[in-house]
């Protein structure tokens, strides 16, 4: 794991230096798209959502053998006892899958943008609980500029996870072809039941 976060690393470093070759704050020449509908987007922040159900072992084995992560710290007793954390912990990124769960009987919102819209792609037009408003932009291509994730403090079996969305960031910069795109970044904050921080994502994005 400890690997994989090294490698992680890296990649982010090498993909933040790429993108400051290929770009650069807008000149004053170019108009602008970073106008101040957009800048007071920045802090924005959704409401405090509850996951539906808990931190379970069935969903952590399920979890774990998804992912090909045999650490048997998410599933041997024993060994788990006898570590520094005395008890089965949970990978932190789990939670950020528990988002999409939904009680029974709640309206599945993929159904509900496909009733709305039939023309719809099932994702981007998807509403689900806790989502922040649209920026303000007419820009509408949209391509993943990375991901991110601070970790705080290892889930437990038994965790009510609860989760807000907010926008931690919008820069402005210029392509190659001499027009202004948006970074934006989205955070999403996670905490349990007792509102300990268990981690923070974070996922940038290019409009253009």
């Amino acid at each position: 794991m400890l690997t994989n976060m090294r490698a992680w690393g890296r990649l982010r470093a090498s993909i933040h230096r790429r993108e400051t070759a290929m770009t650069q704050e807008a000149p004053q020449d170019v108009e602008s798209v970073l106008t101040p509908e957009v800048k007071a987007m920045i802090g924005v922040a959704g409401e405090v959502v509850e996951s539906w159900g808990t931190v379970d072992v069935e969903y952590l084995r399920r979890f774990t053998q998804a992912v090909m992560d045999p650490d048997p710290r998410y599933w041997d007793e024993e060994f788990a006892k006898s570590t520094h954390y005395g008890a089965i912990i949970v990978p932190p990124i789990m939670v950020s899958y528990m988002t999409q769960r939904i009680r029974p009987d709640a309206e599945d919102a993929i159904t509900k943008a496909f009733e709305e819209n039939p023309m719809s792609d099932g994702i981007g037009s998807v509403r689900r609980p806790g989502e922040l408003p649209e920026i303000p932009t007419h820009l509408v291509r949209t391509l993943n500029a990375g991901n991110e994730i601070e970790i705080y403090q290892y889930p437990n079996i038994g965790d009510v996870i609860f989760f807000q969305n907010r926008y931690h960031d919008i820069r402005e910069r210029v392509g190659r072809d001499g027009k202004a795109f948006l970074i934006i970044t989205r955070e999403i904050t996670y905490t349990n039941q007792d509102k300990a921080l268990l981690c923070i994502t974070r996922q940038s994005s290019i409009r253009r």
